[in-house]
């Protein structure tokens, strides 16, 4: 691999090569796999649950599962990939990953189905920043628009992709299924990485690794999402809530301490002095809020009030990745030209106004009258945003904290999607029994409920812009080898 590159002129594109075609492919893969899971599962949901004796409140783990660990140990695992080699672990996680998968698949009792999804949840946490921070290390100017570009596509997509992986597989071949499909693509993958990708052995620390920062801060992300997950059930008001929350709070303000007062801190908290990272993360963690709990509502309106089969419900989505496709290679384009900040806003309002449309959706609705459009256009919007906001985060980062960054574009991915579900769902069920109680048709109530939620999902997309209209506007500098000494503040008036 070494050699490979060396071989190639300097101001040669990497990715015009066949290695560099396939190792894009290769990290894309990776974040494929890792984005799909968290989808894949919920068309099973009902399968799983008959089959296995789940009861409705604790079937909601078996997604929860994942997405708790995944977001938990995000930035334990992109540090590490810093510290500790990409490549390495990349390796590792995929193979935790793998095993997972299996032990999920073939498991006959509900412990071990959720102690598999808790561990595959820790092996993407590992696997996507390494992948990421390889790729944004690897690939070099134009290069790298393109490579984030497509990388944003591919994990755009891998949402629909998982519904309609997961209802053509659970409908033909059975759920366990939507595990097993995960073990030909891990192995495609550790051969790739194993074969393609470069050794590396990341970076000695002086001073020694920042254990308990590393704890602080992985307890606060897992009791942050874990009390999210859970705040719907217990309730808003509930004393579980409000002291999960408050203690989250606390764990992350003690790691904030710690990491100020350590010479070599887990998470240097100058990274958030860079250019366009702060502003990208938030952007990412309110706009995810929006589209997760979109896809959700829209699954369930489909499925609750249409009538939809899972396998019908899969195919649904088929168009809107070809909008998602469609955003992030125009965004790949107008990159250098525009910068990032008019993709990101564009994107926003046109994934708004999709979701705006979905939440006109009436009790008598047609896929053709009432859901392709909207989706399409939410499609394009995604493909948009999320393509910009990859680039913004990632851009001026130097390579020896290209794994926290990764990092910490993914959490807020997760933590989005765990915050939008958590506080949509409540919004959702509040007007569903509020009508229920009022003795409202059940599919009119259901219906009301996701209408109200889908309104304050688009609201979620109108805010990200605005966050956005604030953000650097940056072109997507390529990454320095070497930490940044006075790094530009994250916003820019002009």
């Amino acid at each position: 691999m070494s050699e490979a590159m060396s071989s190639a002129p300097p101001q040669g594109s990497f990715l015009a090569t066949g290695r560099g075609r396939v190792t894009l492919a290769l990290l894309c893969a990776v974040t494929f796999l890792d984005v799909m899971d968290g989808a894949i599962v919920n068309v099973a949901l009902p399968t799983i649950r008959s089959h296995l004796g789940f009861s409705v409140q604790n079937l909601q783990w078996v997604v929860s599962g994942y997405l708790i660990t995944y977001g938990g140990f995000l930035l334990l695992g992109g540090r590490a990939a810093d510290l500790l080699g990409r490549r390495r672990l990349l390796i590792a996680g995929t193979a935790l990953f793998a095993v997972s998968s299996l032990a999920c698949g073939l498991a006959d009792n509900q412990g071990l189905l959720v102690g598999g999804r808790l561990a595959q949840g820790f092996g993407a946490a590992m696997m996507s920043p390494a992948a990421l921070s390889i790729l944004t290390t690897t690939f070099q100017d134009s290069d790298r628009h393109k490579a984030l570009g497509v990388w944003a596509g591919i994990s755009g997509m891998a949402s629909a992709a998982g519904l309609l992986f997961g209802g053509v597989l659970t409908e033909d071949f059975g759920w366990r299924w939507v595990f097993f499909v995960n073990l030909p693509m891990s192995a495609l993958v550790l051969f790739g990485a194993l074969r393609i990708l470069e050794a590396d052995h990341g970076r000695s620390v002086p001073g020694g690794f920042d254990a308990f920062g590393a704890v602080l801060a992985t307890a606060g992300m897992l009791l942050l999402i874990f009390t999210l997950v859970q705040a719907p059930n217990d309730g808003w008001g509930s004393g579980r809530t409000i002291g999960g929350l408050a203690v989250s709070a606390a764990l992350m303000v003690a790691f904030l301490v710690n990491e100020q007062r350590r010479a070599h801190p887990l998470v240097p908290l100058s990274i958030f002095r860079i250019k366009g990272l702060a502003a990208a993360d938030a952007t990412q963690v309110i706009a995810w809020a929006g589209f997760y709990s979109m896809f959700f509502f829209v699954t369930l309106y489909m499925q609750n009030v249409l009538g939809y089969s899972q396998l019908q419900s899969g195919l649904s989505y088929v168009p809107v990745s070809v909008g998602i496709g469609f955003g992030s290679t125009m965004a790949t384009k107008m990159f250098i030209r525009t910068g990032t900040r008019p993709i990101i806003v564009t994107g926003a309002l046109l994934a708004a106004g999709g979701i705006f449309w979905l939440s006109r959706i009436p009790v008598d609705g047609t896929y053709l009258g009432n859901l392709l459009a909207p989706l399409v256009i939410m499609g394009a919007g995604l493909g948009l945003l999320y393509a910009g906001v990859q680039t913004a985060a990632n851009a001026g980062v130097p390579q020896d904290q290209a794994g926290l960054a990764a990092a910490l574009i993914t959490a807020s991915f997760q933590l989005g999607s765990a915050l939008g579900l958590a506080v949509f769902s409540g919004i959702a069920a509040s007007r569903t029994n509020h009508l229920l109680a009022a003795h409202t048709p059940p599919k009119e109530a259901l219906t009301a409920g996701f209408q109200q939620a889908l309104l304050v999902s688009a609201l979620c997309l109108l805010v990200a812009g605005a966050i956005a209209l604030r953000a650097s506007n940056t072109r997507g500098e390529s990454a320095t080898s070497e930490p940044q000494q006075n790094p530009q503040l994250s916003y820019d008036p002009a």
